[in-house]
């Protein structure tokens, strides 16, 4: 089958797409015929290992997943003997970073991960890039206890993790503050947004109001840039580590104080995430942006391009089973 693999650490060139063997599925296993993926920040990180202290968790000195790829929607192939929740020919999407594996003409994901059958009407490509940021926006709202009335603001509102929080938070029913820059204002209010500050005219730091929560969905700003943003309890929730990997102590300290503090939340992995998600989708009230589409024989562009922090929303991988 035709993979994009990678068998050393870099630039989006280390990535080469080759003939593999196809995976063999494991009891608890179902082995997915994959029509769609995407790229995401995450993968472009795992590719290049930056941060460097990647390497203890995936491979010091070479990558152990060579196949990457955590978010896919495909049709089920092949079920293992112990698989009781899904069928052969059921259309599925889902997030897998466990093994990764999605950037493939197959993958084999388990029965138990996050995982749910594509709404009607939903097409591969559309279903494929409706977990992987979306989730992680679903961690930091969960773990921020955002409620209805919470003044929240999104900081990078056009990504996949921020353009997926604002319209979470509007399920919620919490007032949302995005900041954007000036070619996406439109795509922002448009995505449910109550207020929209250009951070090309307008250092959102600056802004007058005070949040209960702050997302910083692109990792590029600090806590303490934004402190004076947050109400007395306010909470700064982070979806990247921070420079010097400082959010993982400020969430350390900052927790017993009582006042202003740092979150980082784990995401959950499970099916009941996925079925969420499919439900949102179904009652219109979230769709992934999609910014461009690639075929996989082009995945050396995609990742670039993601590279590029020009990225909106998501990046899609097509994979044609016809040639």
């Amino acid at each position: 089958m035709k993979a994009a693999v990678r068998l050393r650490y870099g630039p989006p060139d280390v990535v080469g797409v080759t003939e593999v063997d196809k995976p063999a599925v494991k009891p608890d296993e179902l082995l997915v015929k994959v029509h769609a993926t995407t790229v995401n920040r995450t993968d472009c990180a795992l590719r290049a290992a930056k941060p460097f202290l990647w390497r203890f968790f995936t491979g010091f000195f070479r990558p152990r997943v060579r196949v990457l790829g955590n978010e896919f929607a495909g049709e089920i192939e092949t079920v293992g003997g112990e698989v009781t929740a899904y069928k052969v020919g059921e259309r599925v999407f889902g997030y897998n970073d466990a093994t990764f594996g999605a950037h493939a003409a197959y993958m084999t994901v388990s029965e138990k991960g996050t995982l749910a059958t594509i709404p009607t009407g939903l097409s591969y490509e559309e279903a494929a890039p409706s977990t992987e940021g979306s989730h992680y926006a679903l961690s930091i709202i969960t773990a921020a206890r955002v409620r209805e009335g919470h003044d929240v603001l999104v900081y990078g509102a056009t990504g996949a993790i921020g353009s997926a929080a604002v319209q979470l938070l509007k399920t919620l029913g919490a007032v949302v503050t995005a900041v954007c820059d000036t070619r996406t204002v439109e795509l922002v209010r448009g995505l449910g947004a109550d207020r929209v500050i250009d951070r090309t005219t307008t250092d959102f730091t600056r802004d007058p109001g005070r949040y209960d929560v702050v997302i910083d969905a692109v990792g590029k700003s600090t806590f303490g840039r934004c402190r004076r943003l947050l109400k007395p309890r306010g909470v700064y929730a982070a979806s990247d580590v921070g420079p010097m990997w400082q959010n993982v102590f400020l969430a350390l300290v900052t927790r017993p104080l009582g006042g202003r503090k740092v979150l980082m939340p784990l995401p959950k992995h499970d099916r009941d995430t996925a079925l969420r998600f499919r439900d949102l989708i179904e009652s219109g009230r979230f769709r992934p942006v999609i910014d461009r589409r690639y075929p996989l024989a082009d995945i050396v562009e995609a990742h670039r391009y993601v590279d590029s922090g020009q990225k909106i929303g998501n990046v899609v991988i097509t994979v044609n089973h016809s040639g």
